[in-house]
């Protein structure tokens, strides 16, 4: 692998991830600006405005060094997040990997099947060993389905996002090259002994 040039179309049974095009800023503009993904990703919550998200999103595919993706719900054609690898960390052949699902998207398997897609592509196309990410102790939606990729949790940074007047934890979580390779992303099915 010699880097993150390559923007691929990765398609599953309910999702679709993409290039970013130049339509998709208004989409993302409203996603980021709800007030629970601020909540729940640790976003800021004041508005980054038009023109700085149109630099932004009109870059990712010019990227070397990470690789973003737009997450399309299949059913609807519509946008409904990102996902994201960077922190490439090339010698060690890892990365980082967050995601981010708005309103129009939540509590369909969209999110899983993304982080599937996404680590997927990751470990089989890609060649990397291991990917990991941070979630906010106040997620346990998001965590379930990281666990449900086969995400393992490693620990806790403790107090780490001053929140809505509160300290926030982060668990940090990771997932290695020969886990996918034993499981694919379905750790629950992998699990389950093989009847005769």
């Amino acid at each position: 692998m010699s880097d993150f040039s390559v923007k691929p179309v990765l398609r599953g049974e309910r999702a679709l991830l993409r290039p970013f095009e130049a339509e998709d800023v208004p989409v993302l503009a409203r996603i980021l600006d709800d007030p629970e993904v601020a909540r729940l990703t640790g976003s800021p919550e004041e508005p980054l405005g038009m023109d700085r998200l149109r630099a932004w999103y009109g870059s990712r595919n010019d990227q070397t060094d990470r690789l973003d993706l737009a997450v399309v719900d299949l059913a609807s054609g519509a946008l409904v997040g990102e996902v994201v690898l960077n922190n490439w960390d090339e010698p060690n052949r890892n990365c980082n990997f967050r995601i981010l699902i708005g309103p129009g998207g939540r509590d369909r398997g969209l999110g899983t099947e993304a982080a599937r897609l996404i680590v997927g592509y990751a470990f089989e196309q890609l060649g990397l060993h291991r990917v990991s990410l941070h979630v906010l102790s106040h997620n346990p939606r998001a965590r379930r389905a990281y666990e449900k990729v086969g995400f393992v949790a490693e620990g806790v940074d403790r107090q780490s996002l001053w929140q809505g007047g509160e300290w926030i934890d982060e668990i940090r979580m990771a997932i290695l090259a020969p886990e996918w390779a034993t499981h694919h992303g379905r750790p629950d099915i992998a699990s389950v002994p093989a009847t005769t």
